[in-house]
């Protein structure tokens, strides 16, 4: 059996007709894989709702179905932007052999918002013509193909497979389907046909009477067993709510442990950083006022300081001047008075005198001597004014400025560290956190209670029918004697006998070799070869048992997470095996919790040789790129295709590609 196309239309998030192309194209050597990537809440799993969907219709185990009924799941999953006048279809190609040909079959079903009496319309089509006898006796037909009971090894996800890998026993869905698988029921089906050959013959040997008050008795038998059968999966389905409340009541007290210190710890780290900076700014902030309180302000004047520095200079210069004027010329005179007294010709004296008169003129136009002086400026002052301009200014403007980007660069800080205190969880989520715990211990006490309930009504159900198949043996040994009768009676309890032993003999065959195969799966999967030997399987309730090449046993907490899941895997892995059908697989989120050394031994040795068709649904961190480019170079993908959801119009779109 090989899948070929699978078709939505309205579905889930699937807006609108989308086809998925699933046959591989190279048909002499086909690569199995068809990988789908996709975040969380992408749709992932709605495809594998869909197949399971198409297959078994109103027995479809999906996975948001819960305890709806047929009509309001199939409600739930139309598209709610789908137009009034359109429907909602699925449809599922698949192609098998039948005789020495391959033969495909494809199931539609279509339904509208209010689906017409409740449920879907069903059609099988067969080389495009519908078949109509297929049609109505078509949850007969897929029972001899991929049966509902067996249905979870081969159609999982990754959530089972970690239920599988945690529990000491394999859970009620994954029991009852291994003993589907290995048909183990068979001798049960014999036991109650037995049953019912024996009912037979007392009805034929019993008088009027006696046969009203048989068929009274056996009538009650069959309604309180019918009772059992409902009373019984009930307590499978409170079961599996109990476990889920528990699952869910521990994930959330982890969550407050984790995240809840967290976020304490975070908020009070935060706050106390953004008081130290608030700290360190006021003291920056002081320091300015500080560096304000001296000479800073001046520095706003600094050019009328410079032109006072000048002036002052100027003034200074000049007083000189007019002081050394009177000097000059009294000197010049003497020299003058002495070179008449020498032998100094009239020519020469006159040269001189004009010499000293043009140079006496020459310093005037420098000095000006007529200026006008007003600032009247002391040396000191002047040199103050120049220290000032010179030292003391520019050393409190650098300091000012340092202190300035300082606070800068704290207020940068403080945003950066107040956004952090905005984004962190706030007390409130801290509370929901709590109330989160506090719910799940509340529904976990209630799945508790009910669980108990529908245990107490199977017991009250069963009791009275051991009682019931008393009276009905009493019956027949009080009141109907003839010798056949007895002998087919009598006998039927030896062939039970018999039964049960051909069903005890069959388990030990059927598990001895489930054994070597899940043994030869783990040891092929699992890194370290030499840490088991061999895996032993219970015959009672399927738990494994681990031993090492020594004969000793390996305890299953020895293994780590990973270990365990690559056991869980190996377990479906070697039920596929031994079955001998040969049926496509489909994982949704198959990685889970495992390191980088079993992932990659899980994507180079599993997922190429666990069927001649795997359907892979993973996320870009599951299947990343490292593993993608790994089954790319094995040429093991046949397609690849990218689930992309638009969060505004809440719909996926399936597109070729991966994410890398």
């Amino acid at each position: 059996m090989r899948f070929t196309e699978l078709v939505l239309n309205n579905f889930g998030p699937y807006l609108g007709y989308q086809t998925i192309n699933l046959r591989p194209e190279d048909d002499k050597t086909p690569p199995p894989i068809v990988l789908f990537g996709g975040m969380n809440g992408g749709g992932k799993t709605t495809l594998m709702d869909a197949i399971r969907l198409a297959l078994y219709g109103p027995r479809a185990q999906c996975s948001t179905r819960g305890n709806l009924s047929y009509s309001d799941f199939l409600s739930q999953c139309v598209h709610n932007q789908t137009p009034p006048t359109e429907k909602t279809r699925i449809e599922l190609a698949f192609e098998h052999v039948v005789g020495d040909r391959f033969v495909e079959h494809r199931i539609v079903r279509t339904w509208g918002k209010n689906p017409k009496d409740g449920k879907d319309q069903l059609g099988i089509l067969e080389d495009d013509w519908k078949d109509e006898g297929l049609t109505e006796t078509w949850d007969e037909y897929i029972e001899t193909l991929l049966p509902l009971g067996i249905s979870n090894l081969f159609l999982f996800d990754g959530e089972q497979v970690k239920e599988l890998a945690e529990q000491d026993e394999p859970p009620p869905l994954v029991f009852d389907a291994i003993q589907s698988l290995l048909g183990l029921e068979l001798a049960d089906r014999l036991a109650v046909d037995l049953d019912v050959l024996v009912s037979r013959k007392r009805k034929e040997l019993a008088n009027k009477q006696q046969l009203t008050n048989l068929e009274d008795l056996e009538q009650n038998l069959q309604t309180k067993q019918s009772e059992y059968e409902a009373a019984e999966q009930e307590v499978k389905t409170c079961q599996q709510a109990l476990e889920k409340a528990r699952s869910h009541h521990q994930a959330t007290k982890e969550k407050l442990m984790k995240e809840g210190g967290e976020i304490a710890g975070q908020r009070n780290q935060l706050e106390a950083e953004i008081q130290n900076i608030e700290s360190e700014m006021q003291t920056q902030r002081d320091r300015l006022r500080e560096i304000a309180a001296d000479s800073l302000p001046l520095k706003l004047i600094s050019p009328l300081l410079q032109d006072a520095k000048h002036q002052g200079e100027q003034e200074n210069q000049w007083q000189e001047y007019t002081i050394a004027r009177d000097i000059l010329h009294s000197r010049d005179q003497r020299l003058l008075d002495y070179l008449q007294t020498l032998d100094v010709s009239e020519s020469n004296l006159l040269a001189i005198q004009k010499f000293l008169e043009s140079d006496r003129h020459q310093l005037d136009i420098e000095n000006d001597p007529d200026k006008e002086i007003w600032l009247h400026a002391d040396t000191t002052a002047i040199e103050q004014i120049g220290n000032l301009l010179d030292y003391q200014l520019p050393s409190l403007q650098q300091r000012a400025q340092e202190c300035l980007q300082k606070l800068t660069d704290l207020e940068q800080q403080k945003t950066a560290k107040e956004r952090q205190l905005a984004a962190a969880a706030s007390p409130e989520t801290y509370q929901q956190l709590v109330d989160a715990v506090s719910d799940a211990s509340a529904k976990l006490k209630q799945a508790e209670h009910q669980y108990q309930d529908a245990e107490h009504r199977c017991q009250e159900i069963a009791d009275a029918i051991a009682k019931l198949k008393k009276q009905l043996q009493r019956y027949s040994e009080e009141y109907i004697d003839r010798e056949n009768a007895n002998h087919i009676i009598q006998s039927s309890a030896r062939v039970k006998q018999t039964l049960q032993r051909f069903k005890e003999r069959l388990t030990l065959k059927k598990l001895n070799k489930l054994e070597t195969e899940v043994t030869e799966c783990f040891r092929y999967l699992l890194h370290k070869s030499d840490l088991v030997h061999r895996v032993v399987i219970d015959t009672q309730t399927y738990s494994l048992s681990l031993y090492d090449s020594q004969g000793n046993p390996v305890p299953k907490h020895r293994l780590s997470a990973g270990e365990k899941q690559l056991l869980a895997i190996s377990f479906l892995w070697g039920l596929a095996r031994v079955s001998g059908h040969q049926l496509p697989i489909a994982i949704d989120t198959p990685l889970g919790r495992l390191d980088s050394s079993h992932r990659q031994n899980l994507v180079e040795r599993y997922f190429p040789a666990a069927s001649h068709q795997v359907i892979l649904l993973s996320t870009d961190t599951e299947i990343a790129e490292t593993e993608v480019n790994t089954l790319r170079q094995q040429k093991a993908i046949a397609h690849e295709y990218l689930l992309e959801y638009n969060a505004k119009q809440r719909q996926t779109t399936v597109k070729p590609g991966y994410f890398f």
